[in-house]
Order: C-alpha cells, then structure tokens, then sequence
C-alpha cells in the first residue's frame, strides 16, 4: 500500500495546509484510534476538502506515515540541540538533560504517542524508528568515549545501544501504561539514578 505524500508542499499556503490536515488527523487518531480514522473525517476536521487532502496523501496510512516521519525528525532535531547545548557541562548533567527531554517528549500527548507506536509496522515506517535509534546511540557512543577512562564501561559503543535501548523502553512503558509517571520529577530521577549507576558516574 502506498504510504508515501503524492507531492510535497512548496509555497508556504500549501504548507499551512498540510500542517492543518496532520493536526486535524492526530487529533481524531486520540479520540476515536486508527479504526476510527478516515480520510473523509480528516478533510472535515481540518476544514479543506477532500480533494484538497488527496493532492497530499492518498490514504489514511500516508496520513499516519506522514505523522510518524514529523514526530521522527522532531525528535531528532530535539536531541541534537539538547546534546549540543550541555557538551560541555560534566556528564551526570548531560545524562540528566538527555533524560529530562525524552522524558517531556513522551509527556507530549502520549495517547497519540502510542497509537503511533503501534501503527508504525502497519505503514511500514520501522526502518525509520531504526533510524533515529541508530543516530541516538551515535551520539551516546561518542559521549561515553569522551569520558570513558573515568566510566565503569569498556565498550562505548555495546553501552550506548544498552543505554538508548532501556531508556526508551522506560519511556515507552510509560507511555503505554503509566503515562501519569511522565510527569512524575521522581521519574526522572530514578531513570538518572539507573544510568549513572551503569556507568558508574558518583551521585550528585
């Protein structure tokens, strides 16, 4: 099925336009859930219509895809700056700053989070979660290789994927069955508490 935008928007009212009809499908994917997702619901929501939403996207599942690849490179962006602006503060606050923006992003609408996480094999977007976890644990290994003659870790490279991958498990977890802990200080702090503890940075 095809899952890819028919054309990208150019001038900044068609732009505007896409924004709108990606706004108006996370919101009905919160309330009524990929079941209850239409193409036709979606042009109504976002007040265009239909044919204008076919220009863009030929089905539901590009509309989701489209939605996916939005959150994807936001996250992205995110962690760069995040990353970029605390290198030179002592590791234990990196980790925190790291662990404080994953967490706040999950915190951001986790009902579309996680009906988005379980649309991303039906619209074949796992190759780009891969993606973004492959550039994350890039970033995390060169941290760690910084300061690895102070970590309790010999290989960068096998800790960095260790760390990513359990810190977005938590955060999913969360997502999926305690979203109320997302905005939880303690959460934060236990989560600091595991990974400094693997890497065996004192407790400040």
């Amino acid at each position: 099925m095809k899952t890819t935008p028919r054309k990208a928007p150019r001038q900044e009212r068609a732009k505007a336009t896409v924004e709108t009809i990606l706004a108006a499908t996370a919101r009905i994917l919160v309330k009524h859930g990929y079941d209850g997702l239409t193409t036709n619901a979606v042009a109504a929501a976002a007040g265009v219509s239909i044919g204008s939403l076919y220009q863009y996207f030929p089905n539901k599942e590009a509309l989701v895809a489209a939605l996916i690849e939005d959150h994807i490179e936001r996250m992205t962006a995110a962690i760069f700056s995040e990353l970029s602006r605390v290198q030179a503060l002592p590791l234990a606050a990196q980790v925190r700053a790291v662990i404080d923006l994953l967490i706040r992003a999950h915190s951001v609408e986790p009902k579309l989070h996680r009906v988005l996480t379980e649309q991303v094999p039906r619209v074949g977007r796992i190759g780009k979660i891969l993606e973004l976890d492959a550039i994350g644990q890039r970033m995390i290994s060169g941290m760690l290789a910084m300061h690895k003659g102070t970590l309790a870790i010999r290989d960068p490279d096998l800790s960095a994927f260790i760390l990513v991958t359990a810190v977005e498990s938590i955060c999913h977890r969360a997502v999926l069955f305690s979203p109320e802990r997302l905005v939880d200080p303690r959460f934060v702090d236990e989560t600091c508490l595991l990974v400094n503890r693997y890497l065996g940075i004192a407790e400040q």
